[in-house]
């Protein structure tokens, strides 16, 4: 029973430190024995304090490795979010946009529904007839005088003549020195 408890308890230690007191054989054995041991003792709980120690930094850096890595996927996820905002208000102003131009569509068809209404209402029936005729350009007006109209061209009045002109005659019928000099005094 002694024996198992002082192997138990001693065992390394005490063969450790006899094998010492051996190999260097001081003057005073029993003196260098306890002082071996103490110094045994404390290197013990100095090595087990820095294996709790290493421990606890080799726990504290998983832990770090665990936060770092949700930092990312926080950061990575409200990158997303970003984006999708962005892309949302993206997409809210092409709608606005789009809206905007389906209005003004919408006006400049309505006001096109309004003018040709307008031009519906000015163009004579058959009981204005008489007064239709008196608007021909017999009467002498030119189509910017007939309009009321904003914008409409301003054309002077053209008249045709009934006489007959060159380019009515096949130049194949006209003699080539007739074609020659037709060429150079044809009026431009």
């Amino acid at each position: 029973m002694e024996s198992t408890y002082l192997q138990k308890c001693l065992g390394t230690c005490l063969t450790q430190g006899l094998a010492e007191v051996a190999r260097i054989r001081p003057v005073d054995p029993v003196e260098y024995l306890a002082l071996w041991i103490y110094k045994y003792k404390e290197n013990v709980t100095m090595e087990q304090l820095r294996q709790k120690e290493m421990a606890n930094l080799e726990r504290e850096r998983e832990l770090a490795l665990i936060e770092q890595e949700m930092m990312e996927r926080l950061k990575a996820e409200e990158l997303l979010i970003q984006q999708q905002q962005l892309a949302f208000q993206l997409e809210l102003e092409m709608q606005e946009k789009e809206r905007q131009r389906v209005e003004e569509l919408h006006r400049a068809q309505e006001q096109l529904e309004k003018e040709m209404g307008m031009n519906i209402e000015n163009i004579p029936t058959s009981e204005d007839s008489s007064h239709s005729e008196d608007i021909t350009p017999d009467s002498g007006k030119t189509l910017a005088e007939i309009s009321d109209r904003y914008g409409a061209p301003n054309l002077s009045r053209v008249e045709e003549l009934d006489e007959p002109m060159l380019s009515d005659i096949p130049l194949s019928w006209l003699p080539s020195e007739d074609y020659a000099s037709f060429r150079e005094h044809k009026p431009v």
